[in-house]
């Protein structure tokens, strides 16, 4: 069976595909979007990023199932 595919819609307004499962750093890319990194390990935090309300670190995280349409917000934290 193939791959569900995810409507994201991110911070500047663009939307794009991905399919389920794909790493959300690669998904990114692909639609013109820099996620900050540090680590790359999932450590430091700087990638973190909202989707849907909730933090997920993106060199760690892929796209999720649950829902055919995410809303992806840019973390923020107000002692970086």
């Amino acid at each position: 069976m193939a791959a569900k595919t995810i409507k994201i819609h991110w911070p500047n307004g663009k939307v794009s595909e991905a399919k389920a499962g794909s790493h959300w750093l690669a998904a990114a890319k692909s639609a013109g979007i820099s996620i900050p990194t540090g680590c790359l390990g999932g450590s430091c935090g700087a990638c973190e990023i909202d989707v849907d309300g909730e933090t997920v670190r993106a060199c760690i995280s892929s796209v999720p199932s649950h829902s055919s349409s995410l809303q992806v917000e840019f973390s923020s934290d107000p002692h970086w």
